[in-house]
């Protein structure tokens, strides 16, 4: 079985002991054990007292692992990873030993030093053994030093309404593979007529930037080239995107009249049964059924049309600079059992079926991130507690150890603002300067990148 590889350069190292030095920040924690040996270690990632069931499940948890390993105590924290908040934390030696980020945070933090290499502790401790490489890559340096550990993740689909499909005479079975697949599904839907629309996408507050990123992605390509540290849109696979999407909505009038759109309005729209198709993650249906009184039973998700490459994300956890190798193994020791423990699949199924959250989706509680046996194991549990239908996400799952995976392009969100005029005037103006638009979006991202 293959891995989910990720297409993204390591970066450069810095040595765990000058990561120490040059910080010299002091952590909320202490770092010398006990008399008695007992390691304490502040961690984040509690739920907040407003989510009493959530709570409840960390601290038993808590409670039961101190039970298991006398010698670790367990500081919990509420909250995650807040970027707006972090240097601060940071510099007020209020930051977690071990700390919640998403995919996009870990490069920044190991580049300016500001976390702790756990290579040898997360070896010896058999974890990185069981985790798909390409999820490990992205808490790794240009040198293969490890810094943290993933936990979940997502990568980017195709969300499709099967209810439509079969009305439209279109396959359920068979969801589109090209993006001209996808057009074409897309004129069918929109000819049942009345308040149908074929395809939808996002073009504000930066959402139409970051699913432009998203279609390059399919496409092999990324909307910056890291080598260079240059704008990559103006080319082939840009120009493929933009004639597509306003071949779509002024020559097919398969998007509908409706623009400048939000992830809620299409879940909207997918929830109230008019819209086909859209470009999401396996974590969009849960809000179309809660919010907007979808039913799992009427969705399917498929890989990304093309598969040359998917867009990827997730969370995961890494350890403030200047930790001693006691704290970080007791910080791995948690992880593992919390996060990353086979035998607590079950529990962690068992938790979710309690708070009423979805079970088979590729997402938490039984995140991709696992290969060989761990893999095909945790499938086995999630097909025997699946409380939605799996076979409507089949193809989806199969695909994902094939497809490329790309994370984040830098500066994301100044480069996704920047795309989000292009997708908006293609989607807005029928006498838009395909041409033009995308010389001027490539300009300013290489401003954005100086």
């Amino acid at each position: 079985m293959g891995t989910h590889r990720v297409a993204v350069p390591r970066r450069t190292a810095l040595a765990a002991a000058a990561v120490a030095l040059a910080v010299g920040v002091t952590a909320c924690g202490s770092d010398a054990p006990a008399a008695d040996g007992t390691v304490t270690i502040v961690v984040n990632g509690q739920p907040e007292r407003t989510k009493p069931v959530e709570r409840a499940i960390f601290d038993d948890d808590v409670e039961e692992f101190h039970s298991l390993h006398e010698d670790i105590r367990i500081d919990p924290r509420e909250g995650f990873m807040d970027p707006a908040t972090f240097q601060t934390k940071l510099a007020g030696g209020q930051l977690e030993d071990v700390f919640y980020v998403y995919f996009t945070d870990p490069a920044a933090l190991i580049e300016r030093g500001q976390v702790s290499d756990i290579t040898e502790q997360a070896e010896a401790l058999g974890i990185t053994d069981r985790i798909q490489p390409g999820l490990l890559d992205v808490f790794r340096d240009e040198e293969g030093r490890l810094y943290g550990l993933p936990t979940a993740n997502y990568s980017m689909g195709l969300v499709y309404n099967r209810t439509l499909f079969e009305e439209a005479g279109l396959d359920p079975d068979s969801p589109p593979t090209t993006w001209e697949e996808v057009r074409e599904a897309a004129d069918a839907i929109s000819d049942l007529g009345g308040d149908h629309v074929g395809f939808a996408e996002l073009s504000t507050n930066n959402q139409g930037g970051w699913h432009f990123n998203a279609w390059m992605n399919s496409l092999g390509a990324e909307t910056v080239d890291r080598g260079t540290m240059t704008a990559n849109v103006d080319g082939a696979q840009g120009r493929e995107i933009l004639e597509t999407l306003h071949a779509m909505r002024w020559e097919d009038g398969s998007m509908g009249d409706r623009q400048m759109l939000e992830f809620e309005d299409l879940q909207r729209m997918m929830g109230a049964g008019t819209l086909g198709m859209y470009i999401g993650a396996p974590d969009n249906l849960k809000p179309i059924v809660d919010n907007f009184e979808g039913d799992y039973d009427d969705y399917g998700l498929a890989p990304m049309p093309e598969q040359q490459g998917t867009l990827i994300g997730g969370e995961g956890y890494m350890f403030r600079a200047g930790l001693t190798p006691e704290q970080i193994e007791a910080g791995l020791t948690w992880l593992q059992w919390k996060f990353l423990e086979p035998d607590r699949f079950q529990e962690m199924i068992d938790d979710a079926l309690e708070l009423g959250s979805p079970v088979g989706l590729p997402m938490a509680p039984t995140p991709d991130i696992w290969v060989g046996g761990t893999r095909e194991e945790q499938l086995a549990l999630k097909e025997a507690n699946a409380n939605v239908p799996l076979d409507n996400y089949q193809t989806f799952v199969d695909a994902q150890p094939d497809i490329p995976g790309f994370v984040e392009p830098p500066q994301a969100q100044q480069v996704y603002a920047i795309l989000d005029t292009a997708m908006q005037a293609v989607l807005t103006r029928e006498d838009a300067d395909i041409d033009e638009l995308l010389a001027t979006a490539s300009d300013e991202i290489d401003a954005v990148l100086e």
